[in-house]
């Protein structure tokens, strides 16, 4: 039904309908076990309406609420066409303002420039992190306390003063060991994602910087249905597994379960018609040849005799089993003869 409902939305452009303010979407995977010891990537779109910043242990929050889910397992082009049915009817495309808060990855830009080119691309800001912490880990020792500080600095950094000192940084260090390639392709990433990761105009507009949306996404909607102890699926199952758990993490089952039930009822009509198809009409009968004798038509059955009815009283026969039980011999016993005496 979200298929054949994507596929009406890209061929008849219909008007989307008005979205909110400022409305977040996060996209991103989660690996789920097929049958046969096959893991596959399940990608899940988030999309949710940002609220006013709050105050928590001294620092200003962004909060997202109303959040829905769109979750397949398919490449990225399919996910980026099926996903219009969630997009369109949140609204992505008429709100004023709209922010993408995810990790970077490629096919997530490709897919933000679809559904909304002019988005605010967000770098998740925990996984601009990973990205810092792996260079100084190498720097100075993976676990050691030198790192810790150093890194607890750097985030702070670019969090309240954005990217340009802390890839300075980076940059030093990266050149301290050219030779050392995992540490270049750190720097790399966040250097080609330096537009996404101005994180003090980002908070200034009131938008969220960490995906943690999705993040959730991926472990309650996701990995909690079809990650379970021994579970492994056949992969025509996932989508129709997918497709329920979003209805009901979306707190839409009230509104989908009767167009579920009409769908079924139709499929079910479908299924009795095709295997009892319409029986074909008799064919004519062929008249004989020329000469041929006509068959006699059949004779009338003879009309039934009317059978008349007793004048008398009945009387069974004398051969009849009734007479033969007790209350039968006693009332047709004749009668003794009367004594001459008497």
């Amino acid at each position: 039904m979200q298929t054949a409902e994507a596929a009406r939305i890209t061929q008849q452009l219909p008007a989307p309908p008005a979205g909110p303010d400022q409305v977040f979407l996060s996209v991103d995977g989660a690996m789920v076990p097929l049958v046969g010891g096959e893991w596959a990537e399940v990608k899940t779109l988030v999309i949710g309406e940002v609220q006013p910043a709050v105050l928590e242990q001294g620092e200003m929050v962004v909060h997202t609420t109303q959040h829905s889910y769109f979750s397949r397992l398919t490449d990225a082009d399919t996910f980026q066409q099926q996903a219009l049915v969630e997009t369109h009817a949140r609204g992505v495309e008429t709100a004023p303002a709209v922010a993408a808060v995810t990790d970077g990855a490629e096919w997530i830009q490709k897919f933000i420039d679809h559904h909304r080119y002019d988005a605010t691309r967000i770098l998740d800001f925990p996984h601009a992190g990973e990205y810092i912490s792996a260079i100084g880990q190498a720097v100075w020792g993976e676990g050691s306390a030198a790192a810790q500080t150093w890194l607890a600095e750097q985030l702070h950094n670019l969090k309240h003063a954005g990217p340009a000192g802390v890839l300075a940084e980076l940059t030093a260090l990266v050149n301290q060991q050219p030779d050392d390639r995992e540490r270049a392709k750190h720097l790399a990433y966040l250097q080609k994602r330096t537009a996404h990761m101005q994180y003090p105009a980002f908070q200034q507009a009131g938008w969220p910087i960490g995906s943690g949306a999705v993040e959730s996404g991926n472990k309650l909607v996701v990995e909690a249905r079809l990650k379970g102890s021994g579970m492994h699926w056949m992969r025509d199952h996932v989508d129709p597994m997918l497709a329920l758990r979003n209805i009901v993490c979306s707190d839409r089952w009230q509104e989908a379960w009767p167009q579920i039930c009409t769908h079924l009822r139709q499929q079910q009509r479908q299924r009795r018609t095709a295997r009892h198809p319409a029986r074909k009409t008799q064919m004519p009968a062929v008249a004989p040849p020329p000469g041929a004798q006509r068959p006699a038509p059949p004779r009338p059955a003879p009309a039934p005799t009317a059978v008349q009815p007793p004048t008398g009283p009945w009387r069974p026969a004398a051969n009849h089993p009734w007479r033969r039980m007790p209350i039968g011999r006693a009332r047709f016993r004749a009668a003794p003869k009367p004594d001459a005496k008497t």
